[in-house]
C-alpha cells in the first residue's frame, strides 16, 4: 500500500510539473462569479494570487484596482464595496471585494463605478469599449485603519 501511494504522489507531481506555468497560474486565480448577467472575479490577495490577477486583467473589459496610499508608496486595499451602475443608472454589479481587485465582463457602454472603503467613496465614469479599462481608485493614507482609543 505504501508503495501505491508513493507511485500516485509521483505520478501527481509529474502531472503537475508536465502542465507548467499555466496551470500554477490557473490554480491561483479566484473563482469566476456571476451577479445577473455579468460575471467577475475579485480577489488579488497575496502576491501568486495578486501576479495573477493582474496577468488575467487584460482579458477582462472592465479591472479595478483598490489601493491607500501612503506618500510615495501605495498599499493594496480589500474589502472594498464596488457598485457599478449602467448609463441608464441601473445597477449591474454590487458586490465586495476580497481583495484589491475586480475583473468584470460588462457589455461596451458608460458606467459609474463606487468604490467604498471604510465610508468613504471614490466614484469614476468608466467607458468599456472593444478593449480593457483599467481604473484605480486610491484612498489618503489612514484610510480603513482601525484607530486606538487614546488611553
Amino acid at each position: 500500500m505504501n508503495a501505491n501511494f508513493r507511485r500516485a504522489a509521483l505520478a501527481a507531481a509529474l502531472g503537475l510539473a508536465m502542465a507548467g506555468p499555466a496551470a500554477a497560474q490557473a490554480a491561483s486565480l479566484p473563482t469566476v462569479q456571476k451577479s445577473g448577467s455579468v460575471e467577475y472575479m475579485t480577489g488579488g490577495v497575496g502576491q501568486d494570487e495578486a501576479t495573477a490577477m493582474e496577468r488575467e486583467a487584460g482579458r477582462w473589459p472592465m479591472a479595478l484596482e483598490f489601493a491607500v496610499r501612503d506618500g510615495k508608496k501605495a498599499d493594496f486595499a480589500a474589502d472594498v464595496h464596488v457598485r457599478i451602475r449602467d448609463a441608464e443608472r441601473n445597477v449591474v454589479l454590487d458586490t465586495t471585494a476580497d481583495g484589491p481587485f475586480v475583473l468584470a465582463k460588462l457589455e461596451p457602454g458608460r458606467y459609474r463605478v463606487e468604490a467604498t472603503l471604510a465610508g468613504k467613496t471614490l466614484r469614476r465614469d468608466v467607458t468599456v469599449g472593444k478593449g480593457h479599462a483599467r481604473t484605480l481608485f486610491e484612498w489618503p493614507a489612514g484610510t480603513g485603519e482601525e484607530t486606538s482609543p487614546a488611553g
